[in-house]
């Protein structure tokens, strides 16, 4: 299983979102969820925003990857503005 993670500095506006999560929802081969980060076992939470997409296996993930669907979803969180990190990992 391979995750793209986007951890948003701050929480973005919620009907702007909703047209970026529209985008996010295209990307070929992958389930797409997002919501509030709540809360961290000590302090507050670094971030106040998650998005992820997951695909079943690598190969599934280079295939999105390379497809115009993600790119437009990178172009659109550019143009929204605020700060977020992306990390993508493989999981057993």
């Amino acid at each position: 299983m391979v995750r793209a993670i986007v951890l948003y500095d701050e929480k973005p506006d919620p009907a702007r979102y909703e047209q970026h999560a529209e985008l996010c929802r295209n990307v070929p081969g992958a389930s797409f969820r997002h919501g509030d980060v709540f809360g961290a076992p000590m302090g507050e939470p670094p971030y106040s925003y998650y998005a992820e997409w997951e695909w079943p296996d690598l190969e599934s993930f280079k295939s999105a990857a390379g497809s115009d669907e993600f790119r437009m979803t990178g172009k659109d969180a550019m143009e929204m503005g605020g700060r977020f990190s992306v990390m993508f990992a493989e999981l057993d």
